[in-house]
Order: C-alpha cells, then structure tokens, then sequence
C-alpha cells in the first residue's frame, strides 16, 4: 500500500500526516504537489489540513481547481481511495466527491481544541476496527467546519449509512452541547455512496503519537490498514 499526501500552498497538515503514516504506522508514503498531475502509483491518497490558498472565496474553493486535482478525481471514479481532513475535507466537497458544504462556524470563531467523536457505522474503512460505543477524543482546529447539507441528501446519507462520525460529549451521548460547529445532527465526516471516498473536520493525525498524550486517532489508521493490506 503506498500513500500520497497532496501539498497545497497553505498546506499545514502534510507533515504531520507523512510522520503518522510512515514512523507511527511505517507505510510508504510520499508528499504529492499540487502542480503536478501523476498521482506516482499511490493507492490512497490524503488531502490534509491547512489554509489551502488563504482560505480566499471560500475554504477549499481555489484549491479545487489545482492540477492534481482531476487524477485525484479519476482515481477516485475508478474505485481509489481519498481521505480529506478538515480542509482537505472542504477541498472534496468543493470537487463534489463528498457531498455537502462546510460553512461558518456557528459562533462565527475559530475553534481549536478536543473534542469527542462516536463512529457511526463499522462500514467504513476509516471505522471498521472502531467501537462504536465509544467516544473518541480528536482534536479540531477549524473556522468553516459546519456541516450542511440539504433534507434529501441528508436523509439519504443516513439511509446508505455516508455518516461515518457524529461529535458527542465524553460519555458519548449525541447533542447540541456536544456540536463545536453547529453541524447539521453533528455529523463530522461522511463517506461517498460507493465507500471509497471519506472526510472529516477533526485532525485523527493529531491524536497518534504518545508524546501528544493522546493516541485515540491512532484507532482510525488502524482500521485503514486491516482493510486495504487484507
């Protein structure tokens, strides 16, 4: 299994995301920039976090139509595996391999700190070997986290089980108290109709190593591999 980390200008979460895979989970990984076209074989590829061009017109909006972007389209239709973490998360949207939007955060802030997560489905590569009763804390560090979408699409997410995280609170009870951003039913990251295209706003990178004195996210990549190296 080889990994790709797409680099955009503005990109802050590309390392962190390298270290993880290659030191923490030893795969091979290389970094992808967003100039080029060849996606150099990889077989799943991340888009990670950060400030992709400013954040200008709206968060993930220009780096949408960055060159990399139509192999990771084409890679993704041909059954490839994407992962979009917060902004990463709002590039996919924009390119319409996840739907929905992320908008302003409710409070209209920046928000950075930890909260919880409750897989919702083991369905998923990203939760297959997570416990569904448990609430897993995972780091956010978001201003357009606030997930939307509209009745139909939602009900259908729900349906096809798309919603693969809800924010809840430390006992892992699901409720507006427990919403950082004002998502929609607290959803944090959602799937595609054929499974093979996830995102979320909370950072599973964040939380991997001992020396952060948390390693909940650690969960995440370990589901990823006992799927894909099967």
């Amino acid at each position: 299994m080889k990994f790709g980390v797409v680099v955009f200008p503005g990109s802050n979460c590309d390392d962190d995301m390298v270290y993880v895979l290659r030191e923490i989970m030893h795969q091979a990984v290389i970094k992808i920039w967003h100039k080029d076209t060849d996606l150099q074989n990889c077989d799943f590829v991340v888009v990670p976090g950060g400030f992709s061009y400013g954040d200008y017109l709206r968060s993930g909006a220009i780096a949408r139509f960055s060159p990399i972007m139509d192999s990771i389209i084409q890679h993704a239709r041909r059954g490839g595996y994407v992962f979009g973490i917060c902004n990463g998360f709002q590039i996919l949207t924009e390119a319409h391999l996840l739907e929905g939007a992320l908008l302003k955060n409710e409070n209209q802030k920046y928000n950075c700190k930890n909260i919880y997560l409750k897989p919702q489905t083991q369905d998923s590569l990203l939760t297959g070997e997570m416990d569904l009763n448990t609430a897993y804390k995972i780091p956010i560090a978001h201003g357009d986290g606030r997930y939307y979408v509209d009745a139909d699409t939602l009900k259908k997410l729900n349906d096809n089980q798309q919603v693969i995280f809800r924010y809840c609170n430390e006992q892992g009870e699901i409720n507006d108290s427990a919403n950082p951003n004002g998502s929609i039913e607290n959803i944090a990251g959602v799937c595609n109709l054929t499974r093979n295209v996830f995102g979320m706003m909370p950072h599973p990178e964040r939380a991997t190593d001992p020396l952060c004195g948390n390693t909940a996210g650690r969960k995440l990549f370990e589901s990823i591999l006992a799927k894909v190296l099967v």
